[in-house]
């Protein structure tokens, strides 16, 4: 089921999220729905909060649903070792129409649990890398935003009121 995605000024967008303890079958039809939503959006990864959910699961494929194979969904993801920097422009599925120059590590080592518990581990470089950590930054309640400099962040948030008092946010 597509599920609505919760945009910028959304309380649970800036929530940290709670760790996963339960691993059942409500979580894997929270999985399925995310990982329908991402595709339906469309999107290369989506975190738990975005769709108004407390839980730190997040869905990342960056084939866009093109390779089965490349489908993660990860619970209770976290960042072992970050590495190097690179820039590149980045957007949000919470933060529609809106892009600009991200600094991320380049190259990462994530850990976490598959929906049934067992540990998994990721070496991430480049596009890989720079969602997992975008992803781990919404279920930290950071969006990519936030990682703006003052200056910009007034810029967009500014333009997002004037669209939101016009009825388009």
């Amino acid at each position: 089921m597509v599920l609505p995605i919760l945009k910028y000024g959304a309380v649970e967008l800036k929530t940290v999220c709670e760790r996963i303890a339960a691993f059942n079958g409500e979580l894997e039809k929270i999985a399925r729905n995310m990982i329908e939503t991402m595709y339906g959006a469309p999107g290369i990864g989506l975190a738990a909060n975005q769709i108004g959910l407390n839980i730190q699961l997040a869905t990342i494929d960056l084939s866009v649903g093109e390779d089965p194979s490349q489908l993660i969904v990860i619970c209770n993801p976290e960042i072992v070792i970050a590495e190097g920097e690179q820039k590149s422009e980045e957007g949000c599925l919470s933060v529609p129409e809106f892009t600009d120059t991200i600094v991320r590590p380049c190259k990462m080592i994530v850990r976490g649990q598959n929906l049934r518990g067992e540990e998994m581990r990721f070496e991430a470089t480049e596009l890989l890398a720079r969602c997992f950590s975008h992803e781990i930054d919404h279920l930290n309640g950071i969006l990519f935003i936030d990682r703006l400099s003052s200056l910009k962040k007034t810029l967009i948030r500014n333009k997002i009121r004037k669209l939101a008092k016009a009825g388009e946010w």
